[in-house]
């Protein structure tokens, strides 16, 4: 059974990771607004209510360890290879050429990562734990976009 769990986490975590991937190409062909940027921590957020569940449970110091992994280190890469542009009264995402090399690392890292912590603790305590390791990372990314986001509304344009 604990097999199983590993499997099917390892196969979730990799779909997730494509499904992410092709999202993240397709917002670069259309304007970013501020429902865009805000909505993906929003739902994702909602994934806290795994917690319920007993068997979901990590103790908060191990919560908090991840979420400031996420959030100091994971997302920094994220950040620095996208950037907002304005063009015009639109404002566009620009990422780096090294956007998708960044991702695929640090899917790899994460992916490696669960596979070495699922020896110590449950599937279940280490899918949470990633999960809010993923949630520091994305929720830091987009608070920095939304900050660039209004930055850029708020300037006036040059002619």
């Amino acid at each position: 059974m604990m097999q199983l769990q590993t499997v099917f986490g390892s196969a979730a975590s990799l779909i997730g990771a494509g499904g992410i991937i092709a999202w993240r190409f397709h917002e670069t062909r259309r304007a970013v607004k501020v429902r865009g940027i805000v909505l993906p921590p929003l739902g994702m957020a909602t994934g806290f209510a795994m917690f319920a569940a007993p068997q979901m449970r990590i103790p908060v110091t191990w919560g908090l360890i991840a979420f400031l992994v996420g959030a100091g280190i994971f997302a920094v890469p994220l950040a620095r290879t996208s950037r907002l542009e304005r063009e015009g009264d639109a404002v566009m995402m620009r990422r780096s050429p090294a956007f998708l090399a960044i991702l695929l690392v640090l899917v790899a890292i994460r992916f490696a990562l669960r596979s070495y912590i699922d020896q110590f603790i449950s599937p279940l305590q280490t899918g949470a734990l990633f999960f809010v390791l993923a949630f520091g990372m994305i929720l830091r990314w987009r608070l920095g976009m939304l900050l660039e986001y209004r930055r850029l509304i708020d300037r006036p344009q040059s002619v």
